[in-house]
């Protein structure tokens, strides 16, 4: 009969039932009767009660001990469900008369308590969180500075925030997302430094997504993105809650997502993802250092197999004699041209890196290391390719895996591909050609309204010192200004090492 009266409604404009037993088969008929829906009876009084939950997504210890037992304890007779509720110890019950505030709080951890006639249902929050405890670091791997990585808990993430930035200003607010699987999604910020603009572009993006299942973080970025389309990624993840931190500092905002244990901070640029908080941690000359380094292996891990291909192949006049030699003797037994041979190993090192990946962790690394040195010795054996080549390639591959971030890290060795056919194609001029058209690119890409270049492109000399460089700390005294924040001081500038009397 109830199931006659839904067709033709939706789920939102229909209400529940209001009797105990048609309410059951509304519930079951909502999930379709699957298996692992709840649904009892106990009698309070002369009342009868519809207790309903989803098996395995409640603590049924606390609905026993704080929810039924100090129901079933009350002996009056002429007291009402509702005031008999406020003697159960949950806090922030729900009352609702709407159907689907029942459903979506089955489907997030709640009981439902139901009594016959009453106009109103009751849902009790008492999910079962099931995660691991906060661990170290995986991808993100630190020698100084705080170990701990965010978990797959929404709620452990958010303290494991408050307790890295117990600012009052730190603002969190929660969204949900998922056409169908709904998911909540904070977003944070500190009031007083972060820009309203940059905050509503977050918060409009994130209300307007119709999306069946957002997994994870990372996919959550990709809808976030300015342009889907390039393969340099515009929004940057992280599993350390100390960098998250130091990004709402700088005016930045963060999105951590139920279920994932990676954040989402954003705007990023470009260089963005070649810092480390470790460069924080460290000395300034020596973060100093370390960055510029990496910019120096990328550029490497770009150049240098499209710059043997090119130079063997139309530009022998720039080698040294003596090396000319050399290389000579080491080519004479390969039969393929350079552009083939670097192609070749080229491939053979995404496949052992893509194995090491997918394999247990001691596992990939034995694959990792023997792989390479045994396919190199056999390959230079077989006369399938060069000496010198074995060396450009693996300094390419080192190039690129010093990128802190493994999505920049793998776009660039995508990149370096297509350079090779150009340097195939017209060698020197082709390479030119590539760098022109990454650059041309880089430029026309923004990341949630700011140049992905910045500081750099617009150029703003300010912000270098916490991009492109590391300066001492006391020299840090404004806010990068590419985040626009509202608050640009971090801190009233007083020399430390001036010598003061004891009474000031």
């Amino acid at each position: 009969m109830w199931r006659k009266k839904l067709k033709g409604k939706t789920q939102e404009n229909t209400p529940f039932p209001h009797d105990t037993h048609l309410l059951e088969i509304w519930i079951k008929h909502q999930f379709h009767q699957s298996s692992d829906i709840v649904v009892n009876y106990f009698s309070f009084g002369e009342m009868n009660v519809l207790v309903s939950y989803i098996d395995q997504s409640i603590d049924t210890k606390l609905l026993s001990e704080f929810i039924l037992q100090p129901l079933l304890q009350q002996k009056d007779e002429g007291i009402s469900f509702e005031k008999a509720t406020e003697k159960v110890e949950i806090t922030s019950p729900k009352w609702t008369n709407n159907g689907s505030d029942i459903i979506s709080g089955l489907l997030s951890g709640a009981v439902l308590l139901y009594c016959e006639g009453s106009e109103h249902a009751v849902l009790y929050n008492i999910v079962l969180v099931e995660g691991r405890n906060p661990e170290k670091a995986e991808t993100e791997s630190l020698v100084f500075g705080p170990k701990v990585a965010f978990t797959e808990s929404l709620s452990k993430n958010l303290n494991l925030i408050r307790t890295h930035l117990n600012d009052p200003q730190l603002t969190v607010e929660e969204i949900i997302v998922g056409e169908r699987a709904k998911k909540p999604v904070s977003i944070l910020y500190i009031k007083d430094i972060t820009n309203e603009e940059l905050v509503q572009t977050f918060r409009q993006r994130i209300t307007d997504l119709h999306y069946d299942h957002i997994m994870d973080s990372t996919v959550l970025a990709q809808l976030l993105e300015d342009n889907s389309q390039t393969i340099f990624p515009q929004i940057l993840t992280t599993e350390l809650p100390d960098r998250l931190s130091l990004s709402l500092l700088h005016g930045k905002v963060g999105v951590l997502v139920d279920g994932s244990p990676t954040a989402i901070i954003g705007p990023s640029t470009f260089l963005s993802f070649f810092e480390s908080t470790e460069d924080v941690y460290m000395r300034w000359n020596m973060g100093t250092f370390l960055r510029m380094l990496r910019f120096l292996a990328i550029f490497l891990s770009v150049l240098l197999t499209p710059a043997y291909v090119a130079v063997l192949t139309y530009h022998y006049e720039v080698i040294p004699s003596a090396l000319l030699i050399s290389l000579g003797q080491s080519r004479a037994n390969v039969p393929f041209p350079p552009f083939f041979e670097a192609l070749l190993l080229e491939f053979i090192i995404e496949l052992l890196r893509e194995a090491g990946a997918r394999l247990p962790t001691k596992v990939g690394q034995t694959i990792g290391i023997v792989g390479g040195i045994v396919i190199g010795q056999a390959s230079v054996q077989a006369g399938i390719t060069s000496n010198i080549l074995i060396i450009i390639i693996a300094l390419s591959a080192l190039g690129s895996f010093t990128t802190p971030s493994y999505l920049m890290g793998t776009a660039i060795r995508i990149t370096r591909f297509p350079i090779i056919i150009l340097a195939a194609l017209w060698g020197g001029v082709g390479i030119m050609l590539a760098f022109c058209f990454i650059i041309i690119h880089l430029l026309r890409l923004t990341t949630i309204g700011v140049p992905y270049l910045s500081p750099i492109y617009p150029l703003r000399l300010s912000d270098l010192r916490y991009s492109l460089f590391r300066v001492p700390q006391q020299y840090l005294k404004m806010r990068p200004a590419s985040n626009r924040p509202l608050n640009e001081e971090r801190y009233t500038k007083r020399d430390p090492k001036q010598k003061r009397d004891i009474d000031q």
